[in-house]
């Protein structure tokens, strides 16, 4: 499906380039030569990914110092924990001590710590930066190809990941796109039925950080529709197995230091950006009281639990099957509304999900908007808060609660119209010319089995394509 001929918001912004692609051009009439949609889609990672670097350049050419990487909004971890984790001094996460992070990505902070010469700090941190960078972009292209190749007859829908601004702002401020990329070639390994190398890339995923884990729970609510258990059971046995297979040796080497990423979790404060933290803040001005990190684990558990099962009752409730990719945006955006901390590299979990969930450029780019408001205000609000920055060119506080909630609202409305598209799904525009779900692997095209409060429902007739219409 071609963009420009499906997506009549986004056919407005085509007539620089001669106007929307015509009825005798579209893919499978002309070769398109060396410029294969893949092939394109890569250039225009490559060029997200430049202009990635070179927001950080203030940063690269000055040092990761408080407050200036707050102003000039071109922090990272990176930089930050090779200095204060003495990585290039040989500290090796989970070997050498703990790590706030989950198994897998305190290898690849180790081992990239590894590749650093012998140089100064500054220099060390720099070059630390530039190869994980360098790592991330790899990354980022196959979560691309990835997204694109899962997408059926709408390889376009790539695009979105491709060119987000996002992961253009908030890609390199952790290891989170190495995540990204290993849920997103499970989704497209259990597309092609191969559903036990789906299992090991959710383990692995989760190893890394543990939200790939939550895909598992969009198999289930498909698993118990259609009656079909064995892909379920085959993918979280792989998982479990992948997921074990990292941290057991870690676990028995070290236990001590295995368990200090699941202690710090517990234990630490309401993290920035997350709603628990705006109520906080609020709380202290107006003299309500403030919850702590007791408080907020329990009551985020809870809100999760019940959007989980509020998700399940609306799949199986749905006129038709929903599809894989709408149940896993829906369940992974409620988990980070839900959690105690809302990072703001988040986004970028985010965005292969919803261009396959929810492929409306319109909405994508108003989403995006909001999340790089709320980018600047956090920063400006650190530059405050951590930073030791100049009162006058800080966000005061209201400013950045309302950025707080303003990201969330958005996220909200996007989960509103997937939801839309679940009970509507002749409006939903994956769904024309007769396809049911290129993510469902086992269950695409299969019955149904059990339907919550089994009902008559109108009889679902599929949209057609813009340019078939009379």
């Amino acid at each position: 499906m071609v963009p420009s001929r499906s997506d009549t918001w986004l056919r407005r912004f085509t007539e620089l380039i001669g106007g929307p692609l015509g009825r005798r051009t579209g893919p499978g009439i002309v070769d398109p030569g060396f410029f294969t949609i893949e092939r394109v889609l890569v250039i225009m990672t490559t060029i997200a990914a430049v202009v990635a670097i070179l927001a950080k350049t203030p940063c690269r050419a000055a040092g990761w110092t408080a407050p200036e990487m707050y102003y000039r909004a071109c922090y990272s971890d990176w930089p930050v924990l090779f200095h204060s984790r003495d990585m290039g001094e040989g500290f090796f996460p989970y070997f050498s001590g703990g790590f706030e992070y989950p198994v897998l990505l305190g290898m690849i902070a180790g081992i990239t710590a590894w590749l650093v010469p012998e140089t100064g700090e500054a220099a060390g941190a720099l070059i630390y930066f530039d190869i994980n960078a360098l790592l991330i972009v790899g990354a980022w292209i196959v979560t691309v190809l990835a997204t694109s190749r899962m997408s059926a007859r709408r390889p376009w829908d790539a695009a979105m990941v491709a060119v987000a601004p996002g992961i253009i702002l908030a890609g390199t401020i952790n290891w989170d796109l190495w995540a990204v990329m290993l849920a997103s070639l499970a989704m497209l390994a259990f597309a092609r039925n191969q559903v036990l190398l789906a299992g090991v890339l959710i383990g692995l995923g989760t190893a890394t950080k543990l939200y790939p884990v939550l895909l598992l729970g969009a198999i289930l609510v498909l698993a118990v529709r259609t009656g079909k258990y064995r892909p379920f059971l085959a993918t979280l046995g792989a998982a479990a197995g992948a997921w074990l297979a990292v941290n057991l040796p870690v676990a028995l080497i070290n236990f001590e230091a295995w368990t200090y990423f699941f202690t710090f979790s517990n234990d630490r404060a309401a993290g920035y950006s997350s709603g628990w933290f705006a109520y906080n803040l609020l709380a202290k001005q107006v003299g309500l009281p403030t919850m702590d990190a007791g408080a907020v684990n329990a009551a985020a558990l809870g809100l999760f639990a019940l959007a989980c099962i509020a998700i399940a009752v609306a799949g199986l409730a749905a006129p038709r099957r929903p599809r894989m990719a709408q149940l896993v945006f829906l369940i992974v955006a409620a988990f980070i509304l839900t959690n105690k901390v809302y990072s703001p590299q988040f986004v970028v979990w985010l965005i292969p999900l919803v261009a396959l969930a929810y492929p409306r450029w319109r909405d994508f780019l108003l989403w995006q908007f909001v999340e790089v408001l709320h980018w600047w205000a956090t920063w400006l609000y650190l530059a405050k808060t951590t930073g030791g920055g100049d009162s006058q060119q800080n966000i005061d506080e209201a400013y950045y609660v309302m950025a707080v909630v303003a990201h969330m609202a958005a996220l909200l409305y996007i989960m509103a119209r997937v939801l839309h598209h679940m009970w509507y799904p002749e409006e939903d525009p994956v769904r024309t010319r007769g396809v049911d779900d290129p993510q469902g692997g086992p269950f695409a095209d299969a019955g149904d089995r059990f339907v919550w409060k089994d009902r008559p429902h109108p009889p679902v007739r599929l949209a057609e394509p813009p340019e078939t219409r009379k």
